[in-house]
């Protein structure tokens, strides 16, 4: 017989405190997943509050390297997912990728010690433990500008993987020269040598639609992730990380409207009146929306029985330097 959701939210309640576990989740979780979070976050911010958490378990509702990120800077926890989804951004590079892209940058006459790579957090530890043995580091959509600016005083090429939105963005705040690999740009000739990689949920966002909310409703502030397309970003009044934006729209006047690129979750909840999304589709990220009630309880119940299911494993030296590259991170 089929649980409604009234039914699984009693036994989620209920398992959470018979068992030593504590529920994280992502912003971007649906309404009634992102309800049952113990910690709620963005998810550099999760991975750092469940570093204090004394539970032997963490289940979070989330994506992979979310997940790994939790487990490589505190790899004694047992970390599990409810449903076993990966970020699509993350799966665009992987170990064997990021080497092909080192071996592009080589053939163009950069030489791997003129090389420093920055890798966004939305990549797998593969590729952050990778980043960390050519010495560089892990940046979030908020420090990512200060993280490229630290790295540039060693006066090398920034390798930017795995969003080139991102990297970007910030090299046209900066003022630097971009180029994304394998469009036909010599990478010698840029400061910031970004991958190809995207997310799909804030390439759904279009000038179109910015000039479309400016005509209806003038005076309309328009905010965007940095994520989107830079087309977007030069268009848009911010340009924030999901905290940022949070921030940015909790302290507008009530009666301000505001325009809204980013996951369509985190928008239907910011504030009830003169938010809007800024897409003329529902811009929902399909893998961090497959999390439901029913998950989370089939993977509350699996560790009750002693059989946990989705547990996170991340191999020892992958872990190491994984963790590497977090902590440089973190101590700037």
């Amino acid at each position: 017989m089929k649980l409604t959701n009234e039914e699984l939210r009693e036994k989620i309640n209920e398992y959470k405190k018979k068992l030593s576990v504590t529920v994280v989740a992502h912003f971007y979780q649906r309404d009634e997943v992102f309800e049952m979070g113990d910690i709620t976050g963005d998810s550099l911010e999760l991975a750092m509050k469940t570093k204090e958490d004394k539970s032997d378990y963490v289940v979070f509702c989330g994506v992979g390297f979310m997940g790994q990120s939790v487990k490589v800077l505190s790899p004694n926890k047992r970390v599990v997912m409810p449903k076993a989804a990966c970020c699509a951004m993350a799966t665009m590079i992987d170990g064997m990728q990021f080497d092909a892209s080192v071996k592009t940058l080589n053939e163009a006459g950069i030489p791997n010690e003129n090389i420093l790579p920055i890798t966004y957090i939305n990549s797998n530890a593969e590729v952050k433990a990778k980043v960390a043995q050519m010495g560089g580091m892990v940046c979030t959509s908020s420090n990512a500008k200060k993280i490229i600016t630290k790295a540039l005083e060693e006066g090398k090429k920034i390798l930017f993987v795995p969003d080139r939105c991102l990297g970007q963005n910030i090299a046209n705040q900066m003022g630097l020269k971009s180029c994304v690999i394998g469009d036909g740009t010599n990478p010698a000739e840029a400061d910031i040598i970004c991958f190809n990689g995207f997310c799909s949920v804030h390439q759904l966002f279009s000038v179109d639609d910015i000039n479309f909310y400016r005509k209806k409703y003038p005076g309309i502030l328009i905010v965007v992730h940095p994520e989107c397309d830079p087309a977007i970003c030069d268009a848009a009044d911010f340009v924030g990380s999901t905290s940022q934006i949070i921030k940015y729209i909790k302290e507008l006047p009530e009666e301000q409207k505001v325009a809204v690129g980013t996951e369509f979750n985190l928008v239907n909840r910011l504030r009830p009146k003169n938010t809007y999304v800024l897409s003329s589709t529902k811009p929902e990220c399909p893998t961090m929306n497959e999390t439901t009630l029913q998950d989370l309880y089939d993977i509350l119940k699996s560790i009750d029985e002693g059989a946990p299911l989705n547990e996170i494993h991340v191999d020892e030296e992958t872990q190491k330097w994984a963790k590497i590259a977090l902590e440089r991170m973190l101590a700037l």
